[in-house]
């Protein structure tokens, strides 16, 4: 069964208030789900309504996925990297299916199909259009977001992030000869802001020559306003700072809010930035390695380019092109089905926190599916508190440290899941609370 949900709470548990189990379904104090019988007609309807199955528990265990396999602890839970524990798009399977049934891999020609699928999808999502010539391949974000940045920079510059931010930005810096400049977001009441003072302060130094924006924002689950992309790049125009825009959380966004693509915002933006995006997180396909830079600038994207080609890596494989086309074109009911589901899960969270762990606090999920948790009330680090959930409870979350989030202690959860591991995450993480607030 797929749990429809979309607003202000899960449509099928209209009856027992946001976020709640389905009337029927109860949560043990083990964490697994036990079932009664439904007596509401209308929910039966909603769950027969769903065409993919989001409940079903899939086994990666022994795929060889960094996620499950990454330890060999027997009973350990990990909600930690960013990818999902559902089975990708149908239209996803059947195309790599058929693309194997071939039998021939050899080098791969990107067709001009693959560039209008890419082009498409931004035009029908989120009201952006873009020349297909302005596209690049390559195998991740993070190589492309590493590519632009060699090809904007030389070794000793600075470039800005804004901190708590995505961990793999720090060593794409540094990997460059660059110095990480930080920007700390502001955090107050339940969200994160930027502090533009000091922004415009760290932008006008001269050795600044980019600034690494991530968008929607990876901890902190903010979906950046249109008014505050214009300030940040306007700052940034000022003062001749490149912007890299991290967008591949671009499709994960929930109701009440809208993803603004940065350089749909003015030919200005355009020129002065360079959008790293996939289909992966949306469509749980980092595997297939296939990612795409657009520049509209003709020297930049010639310095990309070749900074891409510098150590003759970026040919990207057969089944990402494929996987790619089959989202874009065929997958976006699929997408539309996932949404409401992530949405009742973070529902669900909040409501489990609000009832049991209150002196935690959940921050506002406005994208990704990755939940920001302030742990300051447990009176430890963040580290400390990762390390005694994978001792103590076998369940492995992510510490605020390791994005620079070094004045409070949090944690990041992965909720793209199926509801009973998300259950069986939060009985767990419960029971580490319980064992050290008396």
């Amino acid at each position: 069964m797929a749990c429809l949900s979309w607003g202000t709470g899960c449509l099928c548990c209209h009856a027992g208030g946001v976020g709640a189990m389905p009337q029927g379904v109860s949560v043990a104090r083990s964490g697994r789900l036990t079932m009664e019988p439904l007596h509401s007609l209308h929910l039966i309807i909603l769950y027969v309504m769903a065409k993919f199955n989001f409940d079903e528990i899939v086994d990666r265990r022994g795929s060889d996925c960094v996620k499950w396999d990454e330890t060999d602890v027997d009973g350990m839970l990990p909600m930690w990297v960013a990818d999902m524990d559902f089975r990708t798009a149908p239209a996803i399977i059947e195309a790599l299916q058929r693309r194997a049934a071939h039998g021939v891999f050899g080098y791969e020609h990107v067709p001009q199909s693959y560039y209008a699928a890419v082009v498409g999808w931004f035009a029908r999502r989120h009201g952006w259009t873009f020349r297909p010539e302005w596209i690049i391949y390559t195998t991740g974000v993070v190589p492309a977001v590493s590519a632009v940045i060699k090809a904007v920079t030389v070794p000793g510059d600075k470039v800005l992030v804004q901190t708590p931010v995505y961990n793999c930005f720090f060593s794409s810096i540094r990997n460059n000869g660059c110095i990480i400049e930080e920007n700390k977001l502001v955090y107050s009441n339940g969200t994160y802001s930027v502090d533009f003072e000091d922004f415009e302060r760290r932008v006008a130094d001269p050795s600044v020559k980019a600034f690494l924006l991530c968008n929607p924002h990876n901890p902190a689950g903010r979906v950046w306003t249109p008014d505050e992309l214009r300030r940040m790049g306007e700052i940034c125009l000022r003062h001749g700072v490149f912007v890299i825009a991290d967008e591949i959380h671009c499709d994960i966004v929930m109701p009440g809010y809208k993803y603004t693509p940065f350089a749909s915002l003015s030919d200005e933006f355009l020129a002065n930035s360079a959008t790293c995006t996939a289909p992966t997180k949306t469509f749980n396909i980092a595997g297939l390695q296939i990612a795409n830079i657009i520049a509209a600038d003709d020297t930049v994207r010639k310095k990309i380019d070749r900074a891409i080609n510098i150590n003759e890596v970026c040919d990207v494989g057969p089944f990402g092109v494929v996987a790619l086309q089959a989202a874009y074109n065929e997958s976006e009911g699929w997408l539309d089905e996932l949404l409401p589901y992530i949405k009742s899960n973070y529902d669900y969270l909040c409501d489990f926190f609000a009832a049991h762990m209150p002196m935690l606090k959940v921050l506002r999920l406005e994208g990704t599916y990755l939940v920001w948790v302030d742990c300051t009330a447990l009176g430890r680090t963040s580290s400390d508190i990762i390390s005694e959930l994978k001792d103590g409870e076998k369940l492995w979350l992510n510490g605020g440290d390791i994005y620079g989030e070094t004045d409070r202690p949090f944690v990041r959860i992965n909720i793209a899941c199926p509801r009973a591991t998300l259950v069986d995450g939060l009985n767990r993480l419960l029971h580490y609370v319980e064992r050290i607030v008396k």
